[in-house]
């Protein structure tokens, strides 16, 4: 009652895996990943036990290929399994057991494996592979796409309640200081891959750094839109205000709204936080 897709960046050198299913909370089963080692998703009558396992045999050197055959050798139930896996180098693998519900099956092509079980039909699974290799943009982008094509395409034939996300990347957790790039989870929505693509743009407007292009002086009609905006929102009081009131005060609203990452310099800011300011009621 899931499907997904494993995939790999090799220019971002990113490994994650993008996954719905009608079930609660699929991002605490399905997906495991680790930066330099490579992804898995592991779903139907999941065993746990392969995500840890499989990045453990990766990490002495398996393929994706030896990886899986070692995982499955070591399961009496694996005919009821479907696993998906990418490795260190991006080359990819994916099983499905005689014993999952239909319509399952999965497809593996250039850092990419997809694969699902009591799906509508085949053509979720494919949707999911041929959007991965047309879209552009980041891994994210283009797994998130990928699952919302496969939902499109049918789906889970009983329905949709989970979604998840989950990327790493070396050194791109916050702070720098683990590899958790991107970690969302969707536990339980009427329409889990909307609502999570959703909150994917949140995360990359809140933890992404400024783009060059995006940042700007405050001053014009830039300056008259953060003052109105800050006076609006109980920034900023009175009705003479100095370049300090207003500094101090865009920089307690950058503060209070987590947006750290996106902080400039006194005098500039990012257009950005600026457009968010406008619509924050």
């Amino acid at each position: 009652m899931t499907f997904s897709i494993v995939g790999y960046d090799p220019v971002e050198k990113e490994w994650g895996i993008a996954v719905q299913s009608k079930f609660l909370g699929v991002g605490a089963v399905v997906p495991w990943a680790k930066a330099g080692i490579g992804a898995v998703a592991t779903q139907s009558y999941a065993n746990t036990a392969y995500g840890p396992r499989a990045l453990e045999l990766m990490a002495q050197g398996k393929s994706a290929q030896e990886t899986l055959e070692a995982i499955l050798a070591d399961d009496p139930d694996k005919e009821m399994r479907q696993v998906g896996i990418i490795d260190a180098s991006g080359n990819a693998a994916t099983f499905t057991g005689s014993a999952c519900y239909n319509w399952a099956g999965g497809v593996t092509g250039p850092h990419f494996a997809a694969q699902g079980n009591i799906l509508v039909d085949e053509k979720t699974v494919q949707a999911m592979a041929d959007i991965f290799q047309k879209a552009e943009g980041t891994l994210a982008e283009r797994l998130l796409a990928s699952l919302d094509a496969g939902q499109e395409a049918g789906g889970d034939s009983r329905g949709k309640q989970s979604a998840a996300l989950y990327v790493v990347k070396e050194k791109g957790g916050y702070g720098g200081y683990n590899d958790r790039y991107i970690d969302l989870r969707v536990d339980d929505h009427p329409d889990p891959i909307k609502e999570l693509i959703r909150i994917y743009q949140l995360q990359q407007l809140y933890f992404s750094f400024s783009k060059p292009e995006k940042i700007a002086a405050v001053e014009g009609g830039i300056k008259t839109n953060v003052t109105q905006h800050l006076k609006r929102l109980g920034y900023l009081q009175g009705a003479d205000t100095s370049d300090d009131d207003i500094y101090q005060a865009l920089t307690t609203f950058i503060h209070t709204e987590n947006f750290e990452m996106r902080e400039q310099k006194t005098g500039w800011i990012d257009v950005e936080v600026l457009e968010f300011m406008k619509n924050k009621k």
